[in-house]
This record gives C-alpha cells, sequence and structure tokens, in this order.
C-alpha cells in the first residue's frame, strides 16, 4: 500500500482536477476509442453530474488529483489514474476501497479492448459476464461486464 497517497472523498473543488485525469487517463489507455464527447463536456459532467451526484473519492499525492474512483450503486461507475501512476499499486488501493464501500458485490463495464483493465479487474476477482457489440454504449465500442461477488 502506498502510503504517499490519500484516498479521500471528492469534493466540488475536485471536479476539474477529477476530469483532468479522466481525459488524460483515456486518451493514453485508449487512443482508438472514439469518444463521444469533448474535453469541455467531459469537464461539465463532472462539475454538474458525476461529483454532485454519486460516490467519488480521488487518490491525492502531493496535493494533487493523481486518480479517481465513482460508485454509483453497485456499480463501480469510473476508476482512472493519471497515466505516470498505472502501474504503482493505486489502483489496487482504489478497487480496495471500492470493495469496502460495496461489501456485497460490484460490477463494472469496460471496453473489450482495454486489455489492460481487463487484467486487472479479472487479477481483483471480477468475473466477464457479458460481453457486447457495444451498440448500448455512446461510444458505440464493444465492451464486457464484469461482477465481483465476495
Amino acid at each position: 500500500m502506498r502510503s504517499d497517497v490519500v484516498l479521500r472523498p471528492a469534493a466540488a473543488a475536485d471536479a476539474a482536477d477529477m476530469a483532468e485525469v479522466w481525459l488524460r487517463s483515456f486518451n493514453t489507455a485508449l487512443p482508438t476509442v472514439r469518444r463521444a464527447h469533448g474535453d469541455d463536456e467531459v469537464r461539465s459532467w463532472f462539475a454538474h453530474v458525476v461529483v454532485p451526484n454519486s460516490e467519488c473519492w480521488v487518490a491525492e499525492e502531493q496535493g494533487s488529483v493523481v486518480g479517481l474512483m465513482v460508485l454509483e450503486g453497485a456499480e463501480l461507475e469510473q476508476l482512472y489514474l493519471d497515466p505516470p501512476q498505472r502501474g504503482r499499486g493505486l489502483g489496487d488501493q482504489l478497487v480496495d476501497l471500492a470493495k469496502r464501500r460495496r461489501p456485497d458485490g460490484l460490477e463494472l463495464w469496460t471496453f473489450q479492448v482495454n486489455g489492460p483493465a481487463r487484467r486487472f479487474y479479472e487479477r481483483h476477482g471480477f468475473v466477464a459476464v457479458e460481453h457486447t457489440d457495444g451498440q448500448l454504449n455512446e461510444e458505440r465500442e464493444p465492451d464486457v461486464r464484469y461482477v465481483w461477488q465476495p
């Protein structure tokens, strides 16, 4: 567990930083996936929809947001890390927090093309239970639903 990072509930003031982490992470990890919304729409979505209406957590290192997690009911809706944070244990900490917050189980969606995320979630005990052709998501990208049961 990394001691240099603090996990804390997100505040309204974190929305802009969360959006920037999301944008950098998505653009780095998923360069072939068509984004359904532009940068400013993503920023507005975090400020006016995600942070006010969901259970949001941030990972903070030396005063900067370097990761985020969003829970919506039993859904792990968002988990994004600033690209330089990948492979340093921060994702593990956020998934462990999600499991503590939702001890009865979690589910999530990720794109089929996102091999690193799929391997990460499988390593954490998530099982793929559904694959789609992507016609029901905004990006029109084939995806996969994962479920974790304790």
